[in-house]
């Protein structure tokens, strides 16, 4: 089936049930506009993150990788007037556009980004005691994936989700002589993600209007340490 397809059946889904939104209409728009790269997750992946949010009640959020907070938007307004959403953004130029996006959507008292690398950001997290994260969300460097499962983990309690976006990688993370590093930061992930009995997992190939790839999703068992 051609990547026309695709795209053609996200439109006609996304039509029927991620209705038009002005707020995230001009999220979109501003980050085209301010050429971002063309990488916020699909409106059906935003709804997607907005329902496991409902379903398990969170309402303190973590995601690595803000861009131009598309999907920081939709976490947010699942947590609610009473949550909280951290999201962590490494370019200022981002983040700028993302601030002035999260201001747009009238949800700045809402949303806290911070600006720098994650390895830094996660670590000052970790000094204020922030968490546990009821919902964390990886879609950030992939080669460093590994290093933020751990640290969600690490900041997680039983039932706690963490997804995990762009996994397969137009299907290249099943191949063992793949050289490209965010293939390889994948593979690492899911050998990690094998290993680990803390958590319960799976993961699923997706296709849509992004091309071909795929999220994990894994549940956060009692802490058995």
């Amino acid at each position: 089936m051609a990547e026309n397809q695709w795209t053609t059946v996200d439109r006609y889904l996304t039509d029927h049930v991620v209705p038009s939104d002005a707020a995230l209409d001009e999220a979109l728009h501003a980050i085209e506009q301010a050429g971002l790269p063309a990488i916020s997750v699909s409106p059906n992946l935003g709804k997607l993150l907005y329902l496991y949010a409902r379903m398990i009640s969170a309402r303190n959020v973590l995601e690595i990788g803000t861009l131009g907070a598309y999907s920081t938007i939709w976490l947010a307004r699942a947590a609610g007037s009473n949550g909280r959403v951290i999201t962590l953004e490494a370019d200022p130029k981002h983040a700028q556009v993302a601030r002035a996006n999260i201001a747009r959507a009238g949800l700045s008292s809402i949303i806290d980004l911070r600006l720098g690398r994650a390895s830094e950001t996660l670590t000052a997290l970790a000094a204020e005691g922030a968490g546990p994260f009821d919902l964390t969300f990886i879609d950030a460097d992939k080669v460093s994936t590994v290093d933020y499962f751990n640290w969600a983990l690490e900041h997680s309690h039983a039932g706690s989700l963490i997804i995990v976006d762009n996994v397969v990688r137009d299907g290249a993370v099943a191949d063992p002589g793949s050289t490209d590093a965010s293939v390889k930061g994948m593979q690492r992930f899911f050998e990690r993600l094998a290993g680990e009995s803390r958590v319960e997992a799976t993961a699923l190939q997706t296709v849509g209007s992004k091309g071909y790839d795929g999220f994990a999703l894994a549940r956060v068992l009692a802490d058995r340490r």
